[in-house]
């Protein structure tokens, strides 16, 4: 699957589970790691705290409570993604229904995973990060195009992201769909090459 839903601006209430070094056998351990669909992996993410030795979900575990439900935006703590390259830890968070995680750092690995995989990494400077932890269920906005992260109260901040991955998802597309979509041009080039041997 090469397109997918665009991401372009995303309102939503945060979840907070401020841990330094998540690192992607936390996000999803190796024993979720046989299939190659994404589809239901979001059972799966963080399996490891959410349930408990017979499997029951674990109440005091944040992505079990009723904040959960419908929460778009993930602020962790710093290093966040950090360990292994692990796609499958972004299909988890996806389909768990995140569209963006805020820290302020993430493994470059992880980083690069996300942008390829339609998650955005927003990384945020201490301050920001510090009260987006003391109050979580806030609702934030994260607007890619104008790469900023706003709170309620109107306070900003600006995020980086590479250009080429940002134009990515705010068209909903991968890299190999970028490349297709240039047929045209290239036919075009090759037309005008083969005319003027």
């Amino acid at each position: 699957m090469t397109r997918r839903e665009a991401l372009s601006l995303i309102r939503s209430r945060t979840l907070v589970l401020d841990v330094p070094n998540i690192d992607t056998d936390q996000v999803i351990p190796a024993r979720f790691l046989k299939g190659t669909s994404r589809d239901g992996l979001g059972r799966a993410l963080f399996a490891g705290w959410r349930y408990d030795a017979v499997g029951g979900p674990r109440s005091d575990f944040v992505l079990n409570q009723p904040q959960a439900a419908g929460a778009q935006i993930l602020v962790t703590g710093p290093n966040f993604g950090c360990g292994s390259s692990r796609e499958h830890a972004v299909w988890a968070l996806v389909d768990f229904g995140f569209r963006a995680v805020v820290s302020p750092s993430f493994a470059e690995i992880f980083e690069a995973n996300a942008l390829k995989n339609g998650l955005l990494p927003v990384k945020v400077g201490p301050a920001l990060h510090h009260r987006l932890t003391q109050a979580p269920g806030i609702e934030v906005v994260v607007d890619l195009e104008a790469q900023r992260l706003t709170l309620p109260d109107g306070a900003s901040e600006a995020f980086p992201i590479a250009a080429f991955a940002r134009r990515c998802l705010l068209e909903g597309i991968d890299e190999l769909q970028f490349l297709l979509d240039q047929h045209p041009a290239i036919a075009a080039f090759e037309r005008g090459v083969a005319g003027s041997a």
